[in-house]
């Protein structure tokens, strides 16, 4: 592929997409988090991440959740070119790791189907459940883009066939793993070192990481809020869902912030259609 038609490649989706408009909202961040947060009460894919990664360096933490956003930046609005090598990275890297269980004293493979499903279907649950909270989606878009989704999930190796493609589908994916959730010793390290402030960050950026993760809290589904020791309440989703609000109305008064230039184009382009 040459330059020209790099530069011209909209890669997964496209300023058509709903997936484009979604991401390009800065209340998402909040998603991002939630997703991480979801994530962790899968004991076996805790567990794994754990045992072999920099998450639980409370230096290493944060970076670690910017490279996953950057990821997803990439997957998002990369061409096909950057999206493949990016893939591949992550593909090759999960290859390699291997988790332990000590409830039942096997070894098993990060990557394995059940992993990689569990990890995309709590960041895709995450993204449209802030999205149409935050008024970013109606419902019938938010369908849309969890259909959008599946071309996501298969450059991670997932078979679409296993994907959920509606929300409803989703909906029935946790109703089946909610058993085999918990919060474990794993978990509690893990979002503590995420949620803990560096030092020498700026105290700007300890205020936004705090609202992040307290928005981020209340977003999760109540069953989860309840894993972490959290009221589940109908009050706490109504107030949370007036803060998500809140929040995408407060940053669409702000000038747009500094973007790599295939974001700042996506935007460009969603924006003139």
């Amino acid at each position: 592929m040459d330059t020209n038609d790099d530069e011209h490649d909209d890669g997964l989706f496209g300023p058509g997409s709903v997936t484009w408009r979604v991401h390009l909202e800065p209340v998402l961040w909040v998603a991002g988090m939630r997703a991480l947060l979801l994530q962790s009460l899968h004991p076996r894919v805790m567990r794994a991440t754990y045992q072999n990664s920099a998450l639980f360096d409370p230096k290493k933490a944060w970076p670690r959740f910017q490279r996953t956003v950057e990821f997803v930046g990439t997957r998002t609005f990369g061409s096909t070119a950057e999206i493949e090598a990016a893939a591949g990275r992550v593909r090759r890297l999960h290859s390699r790791l291997r988790g332990h269980d000590p409830d039942t004293g096997t070894d098993f493979r990060l990557d394995l189907p059940e992993n990689l499903l569990w990890v995309h279907a709590c960041e895709i649950d995450s993204y449209v459940d802030v999205a149409r909270r935050a008024g970013v989606l109606r419902d019938d878009e938010a369908d849309a883009y969890v259909a959008e989704s599946v071309r996501a999930a298969r450059v991670v190796g997932l078979d679409p066939v296993m994907v959920p493609s509606s929300r409803a589908q989703l909906d029935a994916y946790f109703d089946r793993v909610r058993p085999t959730l918990r919060l474990t010793d794993e978990a509690r390290l893990g979002v503590g070192g995420l949620l803990r402030p560096q030092p020498e960050a700026p105290a700007t950026a300890a205020v936004a990481l705090s609202t992040i993760a307290g928005l981020a809290f209340g977003t999760l589904p109540r069953w989860a809020r309840r894993l972490y020791g959290l009221p589940g309440l109908p009050t706490t989703d109504a107030a949370t869902t007036v803060a998500l609000r809140l929040t995408r109305g407060a940053t669409s008064l702000l000038p747009d912030p500094p973007m790599p230039p295939r974001i700042a184009r996506a935007r460009d382009l969603v924006r003139s259609a």
